[in-house]
């Protein structure tokens, strides 16, 4: 099925924008649809054939080259999309909410502008990639630790701006930003903080500025295009140890979090800790055709096998301690003591891990900002390649642990699919990331997966747990859960909306963003 042209805009419009952006970034780099070019979801989560297709991409070199774009698509009204280096896979890659939309490709804006031993910190382009900066770091012999999620292929500022997560204890990486460079949707160039003030030498080391803070507004929307961005790093610690302790029973996960929340909130765990199920963590190293021929799912038999073969748990909780080696020791003897209080619970360090591959030694490299692509082995559980994030947030309580995963784990089950989640401990929350893992060339699987994901997002939401972030699939039903006093925070954002991007050319639909033609319109 062919691509439909953007609502209002007509085959001539589109012919004229995109010649007249080739002599902005050089022919070879506006790409037409003919060309498939990948700028689709790689794990589509329906069967609509039209839905989230890009009509074009075109891959800027610079902020300027940015700004010319941004001034090209207002003269014809063309919706522009765009993605840093559009690796979030799991929600919808590089394709565009609003089928017929623009693909601003950034990733040859992959320029480390900075980077600042003493301080701390790097400036970086959009393209940019954990690989790119932790080599740069390793090349330079810099004593700075990055942070990194599980794929580490994807872009540093857009995982901070899409509120990703990593391991170590700058794992929060929006809250590790500072200083942004911001296009707007009238091509205008800002910079918030400090970087407001001509002849600043504090742009990447003081947030807020004067004024009003800013820089969230351009997290998560569709606001402006951030073309340079500040990330503060971590100094390498004196002394560093990754350990793991394992869970055998379902139910412990109450008990767990329960121990976990002192500990993390009073920063006796040190970083972004992770209690991961049994089968995610299994789906690493192994496949389900190993244990079983079905395509249902894994029943609680297999499940001990799975354990006994992997030395693993039913909940395999992964952590790291930092700094000189009294103070792991210190810090040790309290998250041991514990944890000990749990029926069952064993505790590992690497060296008592013989088996090869081993989680603990993967997740080991994680939490010291090594960036890999190891993750991804998970897709091979089933076959068939595609996965969407179920992400709801949670006080970090065992009432809420508990409850959450029976309400997942039954839902996902009842249509057909394994239980793949991981409990993320942030600074006062408990992000529930469950991974449904399904067969992308499957349209049964992708009709059972796309049905069960709208019926949890109505479940988490009627109990009071939001999701932080989605699949481009689901931004409507997401942004329609946030509905408080009439849908408050929906039109402040529309206003803003419409105060920066006063034709509506940025990324419309983003986080249910829509601008102010399509919400009277209606949009395709």
């Amino acid at each position: 099925m062919s691509t439909p042209l953007p609502p209002g805009v007509s085959a001539e419009q589109m012919n004229e924008a995109l010649a007249r952006m080739r002599k902005v970034v050089g022919k070879e780099w506006v790409f037409v649809e003919q060309d498939k070019v990948p700028y689709h979801d790689p794990y589509p989560v329906n069967n609509d054939a039209s839905a989230n297709k890009a009509w074009a991409g075109v891959a800027p070199a610079s902020t300027e080259q940015v700004q010319a774009i941004v001034q090209i698509a207002n003269e014809f009204s063309i919706p522009l999309w765009p993605v840093s280096r559009g690796k979030n896979f799991a929600y919808g890659g590089a394709a565009p909410v609003l089928s017929g939309s623009v693909v601003v490709d950034m990733s040859r804006m992959n320029r480390i502008l900075e980077v600042n031993e003493d301080f701390g910190y790097a400036l970086v382009e959009p393209g940019v990639s954990y690989f790119d900066l932790y080599n740069y770091i390793q090349e330079k012999g810099l004593k700075l630790w990055i942070d990194v999620p599980d794929p580490g292929w994807g872009s540093v500022m857009g995982n901070a701006l899409d509120h990703g997560i990593g391991y170590t204890p700058y794992g929060d990486h929006f809250a590790m930003q500072c200083g942004m460079e911001v296009v707007l949707g009238n091509g205008e160039l800002v910079r918030t903080g400090m970087g407001a003030l001509p002849g600043n030498n504090t742009w990447q080391l003081f947030k807020y500025g004067f004024g009003p803070y800013v820089d969230g507004i351009f997290s998560q929307s569709n606001f402006g295009i951030v073309t340079k961005m500040g990330i503060w790093l971590m100094p390498e610690p004196a002394g560093y140890r990754p350990y793991m302790i394992t869970f055998e029973r379902e139910e412990d996960i109450e008990e767990v979090v329960e121990i976990l929340r002192p500990l993390r909130v009073g920063q006796v765990i040190q970083n972004g800790a992770t209690v991961r199920s049994l089968l995610l963590d299994a789906a690493i190293t192994e496949s389900k055709s190993k244990y079983t021929k079905s395509r249902e799912p894994i029943p609680d038999s297999l499940s001990r096998k799975i354990m006994a073969d992997q030395e693993i748990g039913m909940w395999n909780f992964c952590g790291a301690l930092y700094g000189p080696p009294p103070v792991m020791d210190t810090l040790w003897t309290a998250i041991r003591d514990s944890f000990a209080k749990v029926k069952g619970a064993k505790f590992y360090f690497e060296e008592d891990r013989k088996r090869r591959p081993d989680i603990l030694i993967h997740r080991g490299e994680t939490m010291k900002g090594i960036p890999k692509l190891t993750e991804f082995n998970f897709l091979n559980w089933n076959g068939g390649g595609g996965h969407v994030g179920f992400s709801p947030v949670s006080p970090i309580t065992g009432k809420d642990a508990i409850k959450q995963y029976y309400m997942i784990k039954d839902r996902v089950r009842e249509y057909g699919f394994d239980y793949m989640g991981l409990m993320a401990i942030g600074w006062r929350d408990l992000h529930h990331v469950t991974v449904i893992v399904y067969d992308k060339n499957d349209p049964d699987e992708r009709r059972r997966m796309n049905e069960v994901f709208r019926i949890m997002v109505k479940e988490a939401a009627a109990e009071g747990y939001g999701e932080y972030r989605t699949h481009i699939q689901y931004m409507d039903d997401i942004a329609g859960t946030y509905n408080w006093n009439d849908n408050a925070l929906m039109k402040m954002n529309q206003s803003i909306k419409d105060a920066l991007d006063p034709n509506g050319i940025l990324a419309p639909g983003k986080s249910g963003i829509w601008p102010k033609h399509l919400r009277e319109d209606g949009k395709s």
